[in-house]
């Protein structure tokens, strides 16, 4: 038999306390995804207490969301249902620090912030610096393998988790990876973790690898006049023997966004090492910008954290190309959005082949889908690539297909371990590819 809406409540009170069951309806709405309020909004503060919350979900089949800081809120499918949120905001704990070992474990609220300042008094740092910068929590940024321009140098999420802890849907803890209390036989349990939008388990803690933080640092930017130019001068510097931390491609109406005054496209690079790494390497980009057409000048380390403007619209998508064709694709996109009348403020990690383009203008979505996604969709195709719609109102998502098509027999996989992770489907439910 059911339990009752005041029974639930009561409930989740006695696992959380009181004070931390919300259903204030300006928090609810603050909680919605694409537009669907919860029940309820939870703050637990211990590992066990989203144990306890995750078995009661799955005992009453009720459908629940973790959340971080809310800044990739709007990625994935609208959810076909959403009874309670889990705010991991209180679990914000460093759990473990050795600095000799460059190892650090964290529960899954705390914010990268808050653990640059902590990493920053032994001199080290974690190299994941994703759209949304300091304010987003450990939990969230693996959730969604968010990444930013760190990634040319020091890998994902993905990359730097040696250990996840997770809560299954029927409330069991789990540990995967580095420090296993108890292990999931036959999967790499963080690279499945990593990326899987809560779908199939809630993030509670993980151990990172750490770096430590350069002596010096400096960071340029190359003015391109054409697209020639550009080509020009990003092949030369993937292709040389320079070790940059970031290669960050700007078209003009980003670099606009950011501060920069012309309406070119541009490169952002930087440079991290001992002092006279840095003064070599920040030479050599200087004399091969130069070479190809390019303008140096340089820029203070603030860049870095302005590329949030640029990319800050209702709608926003996140292609992944070969590298080498970057410049290929965006220039694609910009003339198909000009089409529809919209225009396009893009950010491409030129190095790794990931472009994020946010559009700008009235947004039609059957023309978007026919004359934008599905082009781009199909010629990405052909290398390997895709087009994910990163945020979107509900309505245009479901015109436009959140994450593409995906091949049969690898929706196959995926829904075995949707099923034998969460067989009830209470995590996200609908949410990930495929509808899973």
């Amino acid at each position: 038999m059911a339990v009752s809406s005041p029974a639930l409540a009561e409930a989740l009170a006695g696992l959380v306390g009181r004070a931390h069951v919300i259903d204030a309806s300006d928090a609810l709405d603050a909680h919605a995804v694409d537009g669907l309020r919860p029940r309820w909004v939870t703050r637990p503060a211990r590992v066990e207490e989203v144990s306890g919350l995750l078995a009661l979900a799955r005992a009453e089949g009720l459908a629940v969301s973790a959340r971080g800081s809310g800044a990739a809120v709007g990625l994935g499918n609208p959810p076909r249902r959403l009874d309670f949120v889990i705010d991991l905001v209180r679990l914000d704990a460093v759990t473990e620090y050795v600095a000799e070992d460059m190892v650090v474990s964290v529960e899954a609220g705390l914010t990268l912030g808050a653990l640059a300042r902590r990493l920053g008094g032994k001199g080290q740092m974690l190299p994941l610096d994703p759209i949304g910068g300091a304010s987003r929590t450990i939990g969230g940024v693996l959730a969604t393998n968010a990444s930013g321009p760190l990634r040319f140098r020091h890998g994902t999420g993905r990359d730097l988790a040696l250990g996840v802890r997770f809560v299954q849907a029927d409330g069991t803890i789990t540990w995967g990876g580095a420090k296993v209390v108890k292990s999931v036989t036959g999967y790499d349990v963080p690279k499945l973790l990593v990326g899987s939008l809560g779908t199939i388990g809630v993030i509670v803690g993980a151990t990172l690898r750490v770096r430590p933080l350069p002596a010096a640092s400096a960071t340029w930017r190359i003015a391109l006049p054409s697209r020639a130019v550009t080509e020009s001068v990003l092949a030369a510097l993937l292709d040389s023997g320079l070790e940059p931390d970031r290669v960050t491609l700007l078209n003009g109406a980003a670099g606009r966004a950011c501060g920069h005054p012309d309406e070119q496209a541009s490169l952002l690079v930087s440079f991290g090492s001992v002092c006279e790494a840095v003064e070599s390497q920040s030479g050599a980009l200087a004399r091969l910008a130069r070479a190809h057409g390019g303008e140096v000048e340089k820029q203070p380390e603030s860049s870095w954290t302005r590329l949030d403007d640029a990319l800050d619209a209702p709608v926003l998508l996140r292609l992944a190309c070969e590298p080498k064709n970057v410049v290929f694709w965006l220039a694609e996109l910009e003339q198909l959005a000009a089409g529809l009348g919209l225009h396009v403020s893009a950010v491409a990690q030129a190095g790794n082949g990931v472009l994020q383009a946010a559009l700008i203008g009235t947004l039609p979505a059957s023309r978007l889908d026919v004359a934008l996604a599905r082009p781009l969709r199909e010629g990405l195709a052909t290398e390997g690539g895709s087009l994910v719609i990163e945020r979107a109102p509900a309505a245009l998502k479901t015109a436009l297909e959140v994450w593409g098509s995906i091949r049969q027999d690898s929706l196959t996989i995926m829904a075995r371990l949707k099923h034998e992770f969460d067989p009830d489907g209470i995590l996200n439910p609908g949410r990930f590819v495929g509808g899973l």
